[in-house]
């Protein structure tokens, strides 16, 4: 058995791994492997990609960022979240707020540190990166689809710094970056309807929170109508594998959203529809893995 203090420790621990959403992390840290690996550099032996210390150092700072991002967010939306999400709220309130602008230094100064080893454009990337996330969650999240498209900008961001990095300027790679970055903005907005109480309790002008549910539903059909097209254009007319089953079946799952998006009318609802987007981004990332089922194995030597 635990003593008070070890116990204390560990939710503490655990309130930090909360806060920094530790598991949104290693799905980025793999995405970027798998990106990598399939996408951006799909002639170079494997061992030479998982081996290579620039790509490990980007992938490393991006970590670090982003978590430092999901603290700075989370000490803004603090108040927030109180209404939104009492039970996730108080397991992060565990961890004082003193420390945690503590840890945002931390982990921002280490990401950027270690990114001036690639290069100094990189460090100068990751510092604009990490001033954006700031500013974003400190007053551009507040305003209607502004904060939204920002939002979505600095969700693929990481993406981008591995994709410069390769200099690969394939068509194929613009065509899946829109097909995330729509859906990324699709599900912001849904968060946005589906978190309206604490907006409104905070004065945050989302689209909710303007102009109401419906227009935000119109504005979310739209988008998701338009990812259809990067869906399909993958589908028809690049090779991708076996990856083309997985832009087929999120399509058919899309259009369900569509249908139950226009039925939805509560923050159950909202929250439902929040997973099925979020299922289809991280299903995505191992659907990267049927581009070639036989590559890793192929290229291992």
């Amino acid at each position: 058995m635990l003593n008070r203090r070890n116990r204390l420790i560990l939710l503490k621990t655990i309130s930090l791994i909360s806060i920094v959403r530790g598991y949104n992390i290693l799905v980025i840290i793999l995405a970027q492997y798998l990106a990598a690996i399939y996408i951006l550099s799909p002639n170079l032996p494997l061992r030479e990609v998982i081996l290579d210390s620039n790509l490990f150092v980007i992938v490393l700072s991006s970590a670090l960022v982003i978590a430092g991002g999901y603290i700075i967010n989370s000490f803004y939306d603090s108040e927030k979240d109180l209404i939104n999400k009492p039970q996730k709220s108080m397991l992060d309130r565990l961890v004082r707020q003193r420390t945690k602008i503590y840890a945002y230094f931390v982990l921002n100064f280490i990401g950027v540190l270690l990114a001036s080893y690639v290069s100094f454009k990189a460090a100068l990337f990751f510092a604009s990166y990490v001033f954006g996330i700031w500013l974003y969650s400190h007053r551009l999240k507040k305003i209607a689809f502004l904060g939204n498209f920002v939002s979505a900008t600095l969700a693929i961001a990481p993406f981008f710094a591995v994709f410069v990095y390769y200099r690969n300027f394939e068509l194929v790679i613009f065509v899946h970056a829109l097909f995330l970055f729509l859906l990324i903005l699709s599900r912001e907005m849904v968060k946005d309807m589906e978190n309206i109480a604490g907006d409104l309790a905070q004065n945050y002008r989302t689209l909710p929170v303007r102009y109401g549910n419906r227009f935000t539903k119109w504005c979310i059909t739209a988008l998701i109508l338009l990812a259809l097209i990067p869906a399909f254009l993958l589908i028809r007319y690049f090779d991708v594998g076996y990856m083309y089953l997985y832009f087929i079946a999120c399509s058919l799952l899309l259009l369900l959203f569509l249908f139950l998006l226009w039925r939805s009318s509560t923050k159950e609802h909202y929250v439902w529809l929040h997973n099925i987007i979020k299922f289809i981004i991280v299903s995505g990332v191992f659907g990267i893995l049927l581009i070639d089922v036989d590559l890793v194995l192929n290229r291992i030597l």
